[in-house]
């Protein structure tokens, strides 16, 4: 098996553990997060690096271990989760990669991407691009869950800020969803 097959079958095994399952498909919430992504990353960059990949693929790396209730309430609280999260996850993707025969240049690229490096002022287009399918994701299967729970001015806020953090490739596949095509008009 070829080292970038090897590192995606080794991330799948691992999202395989989340305990927490669909409730439509029944398996596991990380592992459905992951393809979810994959599916995304192909419309949105039809031929992306084999680095890129791995880290949509990994961006959710053990995430169940590390609730978001083990960090204080409030937006600190939840900020120094995120960012103990994507450190996390970095360093456990690249252990992956490096166990599975990717070089130490690119498994430390795949792990700057899950840590989003580049992302501020535009100047890594990976980044963007993954940023772009963490959206997409998000609106796609977790959005109406907050319609749900929170209050519609919240929910605005929310989509406000997840268009902010969109690439106009990110805007134009979010526009194409069937949702947000019913919520644009």
């Amino acid at each position: 098996m070829d080292p970038l097959t090897q590192a995606l079958t080794k991330i799948d095994s691992l999202h395989s553990l989340d305990p927490t399952k669909t409730p439509t498909t029944n398996i596991p919430y990380e592992l459905h997060y992951a393809q979810k992504m994959t599916t995304y990353l192909y419309k949105h960059t039809p031929n992306p690096s084999p680095t890129l990949q791995l880290a949509i693929r990994a961006q959710h790396l053990k995430r169940w271990e590390v609730p978001r209730a083990s960090y204080p309430a409030g937006k600190a609280g939840y900020y120094a989760w995120r960012t103990g999260l994507a450190r996390r996850q970095a360093e456990i993707a690249v252990e992956v990669c490096l166990e599975s025969g990717i070089g130490e240049a690119d498994a430390a690229r795949v792990g700057a991407l899950i840590h989003k490096e580049g992302l501020r002022g535009g100047e890594d287009a990976e980044a963007q691009a993954l940023e772009d399918v963490a959206c997409l994701v998000f609106l796609d299967d977790q959005l109406e869950g907050f319609e749900g729970a929170w209050e519609e001015e919240k929910v605005v806020e929310i989509l406000r800020k997840t268009w902010g953090k969109m690439s106009e490739r990110g805007r134009e596949l979010a526009l194409g969803m069937e949702e947000m095509g019913d919520r644009g008009g």
